[in-house]
């Protein structure tokens, strides 16, 4: 298809008929599979015929009456009826001669063939099917989401994002498998009904009559039986939709849940959901099993018909056994398509409501053109201006008037400030530069063309928006900063042939199916845009972009708490190691050695707990973590050969108690928890019916699972945090003896999975930061951390490994929606990867709120410079409704708003004398 066509299409609404729509997508494919299944029409009437030869012929003996006779094999004839063209028979092919016993076995193998046959067209039939219905499933959720990409942002306020997800993740995919039968079902079940049915006729005229009758009535009743079951399947499927919404609001809403304790009112809401959905269900599987009882019942009535007819004609005469048994074995194979043609009826009319819920959904009035979004590889130039607002006029859904015949004159790289009440219009005018906001009167110009005759592939490159909110997706640090320079594939990867073999079948497949044909494994980085050569240039203007928005310390920050595959990393890694001595002599100079801990193979740990003195190492795996470690058979073993165990049980009996006795009658949220590291409040309720069983020394008295919960308190002890002197200089030894035998009597199972402290080898399951350390920082002393920290980051920049290490900070995965970040963080980089696009023009409405009032007033004194063009940097275009007017001063221009028009208009400090609106803001 054309790529005008494929545009063309996309512009038009869903097609409101599916069957329709699946025909002008696959009619080439539904042609073919037709003509297979009329292929496979006379060898499906065969497997009927054979049976009825071979009981009549070589078993019962007809035709071979005396020892000498023989049958002619492979005599395909039709045998028809005196009451059908006078009886006879009709030859379809005349064979050879066989003796009885070679008749039988020729005929047996050839029934055996085409039941083979038979299977194999359905193989493929079925299969083609399969692949036509996921490819025609990929077009409809390609589609979807791509008329979701060009909704109007209005339409993101009426509806939920889970409904939608929803609805193209789950709703469409029983599309999948009707598609592939939409058409071709009703031939190929219908084939194999009327074969069956002609069949049947052909041995008797009234068994065929009483099989149309009975399939009459099945086929009559069951479609009107089953209108309720699709009432309520639709009725289930949008209370489940809701209750996908309803819970996605929760999970979005949650700190307005705890902060209001409306927690078990969302509870009781949530049930009444629940309940609406059981009463539905309970209804639908009454109904649907009622159905198929009465469907069965049919089914199973009509051989009792021809058990009783075909019986009475056999007994007198008129029908022989051998055709009673292939009649019957006909109606076998009959209610299978009959009951798959009433299947498709009743699938097809619940698809039909179903998809005439999404195309309700996404059939949207104002949709943006699909040649706006067009993927474009031209390099767009800068935009000159300038920016002409002409008797602009904006009214919202609930008919509020936020802006009333505005008009403005910008150059496109003027500083301008936006200052104003809420609900002035100072939020509206950003969002409609940004075209976040559709106008209903008046019109943008930029250079004299409508802002509207733009495609996005301009004004989102040579325009940046930062809002209010900063939604971030979940992915690495690097990859959200680099998100905005991502429009089309610009580098081709390096593939081997086998590769790009699979990738050329990928992108066919794309296009056949309807979706578009860019290639994800490309490299779709504009460096061009972001203004560097290439991919080894980009890393230099991250980290200038994340100076500017002050957040290169966080980047650092993140990077020490990273780990590191030194596999990947091999030269970082070796690096790393080689710095622990000049690090170590570093705090020695400093006078801060004494409060890192190192781990020495031969020396107790203090700032480590017990078990990960025991262990001496860190674990790749999360069945060895300290509440397992109690229960693995080579550390009990280990503790029962040194001893250990019993010192161990004693000591977490004191510490059990001394925790019961210090916090037992505290609420679990109680910040004095957090201090307590060796038992958390959930576990606080286990300990006292454990202690009213057993005491100190009576440790073989006690059972098992009181040894590992005792066990599990003493392995989390830490001397300098807890402080309560439970090990001394012997039992400090004693562990160190259970370290050595530990690592000596590793079992091989344990080996890959526990990566032991050594000063000579990268630690890949600890941190960057760790693996310097190659210790522990003295508890209590978060002044000695930062400090700490600060001259890591300091030999790291002296030994040259400032670039490597920033690398490793970018590849931090912020978590979803950015959460591991704080808000603050958050709009900071929304406005990094801003900057790091080159706009023209910088559109900030109401950005960076959550930044207190020195930071905000230090990065718009930033931006305004590089606006201008500090430093021999390219200016730009800023303009900023701003939250805090005062702010304005450090502006060329600033615009006032009031009541949804501008009333002010000029140099700050000529509007500001004026005393008028804006000195009132500021004042």
């Amino acid at each position: 298809m054309s790529a005008d066509k494929s545009t063309a299409e996309r512009n038009l609404p869903l097609d409101k008929n599916l069957l329709r729509y699946i025909w002008r997508h696959t009619k080439r494919d539904q042609a073919w599979v037709l003509t297979i299944i009329l292929l496979s029409m006379p060898t499906y009437f065969m497997v009927f015929d054979l049976p009825k030869q071979i009981i009549n012929r070589p078993i019962q003996g007809e035709g071979f009456e005396s020892a000498t006779d023989t049958a002619n094999f492979m005599q395909l004839e039709i045998g028809l009826p005196s009451w059908l063209f006078g009886g006879g028979s009709f030859e379809i092919f005349g064979g050879f001669d066989l003796e009885r016993i070679d008749y039988l076995v020729a005929l047996s193998l050839a029934f055996l063939a085409l039941v083979c046959i038979n299977g194999l067209f359905k193989f493929y039939i079925n299969t083609y099917k399969g692949r036509l219905g996921e490819r025609m499933l990929r077009r409809i959720r390609y589609q979807l989401v791509d008329r979701v990409l060009r909704f109007p942002i209005g339409q993101f306020r009426r509806v939920k994002g889970s409904e939608i997800a929803s609805m193209v993740k789950d709703e469409v995919e029983p599309f999948g498998e009707f598609i592939g039968d939409a058409i071709v079902q009703p031939f190929f079940l219908g084939g194999q009904a009327l074969i069956a049915f002609t069949f049947i006729f052909l041995q008797n005229v009234w068994l065929g009559f009483l099989t149309m009758i009975t399939i009459t009535i099945q086929v009559g009743i069951i479609p009107i039986l089953r209108r309720r079951v699709l009432e309520l399947g639709r009725r289930r499927q949008i209370t489940a939709r809701q209750l996908s919404g309803r819970i996605g609001e929760i999970v979005d809403g949650i700190t307005a849940v705890h902060v209001n304790d409306t927690s078990n009112y969302e509870r009781a809401e949530v049930t009444g959901r629940l309940g609406r959905i059981f009463n539905i269900r309970y209804e639908l599987f009454q109904r649907k099993f009622f159905v198929k009882f009465v469907s069965n019942f049919l089914a199973q009535f009509t051989p009792f018909l021809f058990y009783m007819i075909g019986g009475y004609f056999a007994i007198r005469g008129t029908l022989d056994i051998g055709q009673l048994i292939a009649a019957i074995a006909a109606y076998k194979e009959l209610p299978s398509p009959i009951n798959g043609l009433i299947m498709w009826d009743q699938k097809r009319v619940d698809i039909n409501i179903k998809y005439g819920q999404i195309v309700e959904h996404f059939n949207i009035d104002d949709m943006t053109e699909a040649e706006v979004q067009a993927p474009t590889t031209e390099t767009i130039p800068p935009l000159q201006g300038p920016i002409e607002i002409a008797k602009l006029g904006v009214i919202d859904e609930t008919g509020s008037e936020l802006l009333d015949n505005v008009s403005l004159t910008l150059g496109m790289h003027e500083i301008v400030a936006a200052v104003g009440p809420p609900n002035s219009g100072v939020e509206t005018l950003p969002a409609v530069l940004a075209r976040l906001q559709d106008p209903t009167s008046g019109r943008v110009l930029i250079d004299g063309k409508s802002i509207d005759d733009f495609q996005e592939s301009i004004t989102g490159r040579r325009f940046g928006y930062i809002g209010p909110e900063s939604f971030l997706p979940q992915e690495t640090l690097g990859n959200t900063l680099l998100y905005p320079l991502k429009r089309v594939p610009v580098i081709e990867p390096e593939l081997d042939a086998a590769t790009t073999a699979f990738r050329n079948r990928n992108i066919r497949e794309a296009r056949i199916a309807g979706n578009i044909d860019l290639d994800m494994h490309s490299d779709w980085i504009d460096y061009s845009a972001a203004g560097v050569a290439g991919p080894e240039e980009v890393h230099n203007r991250l980290m200038e972009v994340l100076q500017v928005v002050e957040l290169d310390d966080m980047v650092y920050e993140l990077a020490l708490r990273q780990t590191l595959d030194p596999n990947e990393n091999a030269e970082l890694c070796t690096e790393i190691v080689s710095a622990r001595g000049t690090f170590r002599t570093r705090l020695e100079k400093l006078d801060l050695a004494q409060y890192v801990d190192p781990f020495d193979r031969d020396a107790y740990n203090g700032q480590a707990t017990v078990a990960e003195n025991i262990l001496f190492g860190t674990v790749s795996d999360d069945v060895l973590g300290v509440e397992n470690l109690v229960k693995d058979e080579h550390m009990r073993r280990v503790l029962a050969d040194t001893g250990l165990d019993r010192f161990l049980f004693d000591m977490g009996i004191e510490l059990a108690e001394t925790a019961i006795e210090l916090f037992a009658d505290l609420s679990p949220d109680n910040p004095f928890f957090e201090q307590l590291n060796f038992m958390s409040s959930d576990e606080m309720e286990e300990y006292p019916q454990i202690l009213s069983r057993i005491a100190r020394g009576e440790f073989d008295k006690a059972n098992e699972l009181s040894r590992q919960k005792l066990l599990l308190l003493s392995f989390r002890y830490t001397e300098p945090r807890n402080r309560l002197g439970l090990l001394k200089e012997n039992e400090e030894k004693l562990i160190l003896k259970a370290r050595q035998q530990f690592q000596a009597d590793l079992p091989e199972s344990l080996r890959n999975k526990i990566n032991f402290y050594d000063k000579d080898t990268y630690n890949a399951v600890s941190s960057i930061q760790d693996n310097i350390l190659l210790g522990r920082i003295a508890y209590g002393y978060s002044e000695v951390t930062e400090q700490v920290q600060k001259e890591i980051h300091l030999m790291l920049v002296e030994l040259g490994l400032k670039d490597d290490i920033f690398r490793a900070g970018l590849s931090f995965n912020i978590g979803s929606a950015g959460k591991r970040l704080t808000e603050p963080q958050r709009q900071k980089i929304a406005l990094a990867r801003t900057l790091l696009k080159q706009p023209d023009l910088l559109i900030v409405n109401k950005g960076l709120n959550s930044l207190d009032g020195r930071t905000q007033e230090r990065l718009v004194g930033k931006l305004v410079e590089l606006a201008r063009g500090a430093d021999g940097r390219r200016p730009f275009g800023l303009f900023w409704a701003l939250m805090t007017p005062s702010l304005a001063k450090k502006f060329d221009r600033v615009v006032v708003f009031e009541n949804g028009a501008i009333v002010e208009d000029g140099v700050p400090k000529d509007v500001a004398e004026a005393d008028g609106a804006f000195a009132a803001l500021v004042s």
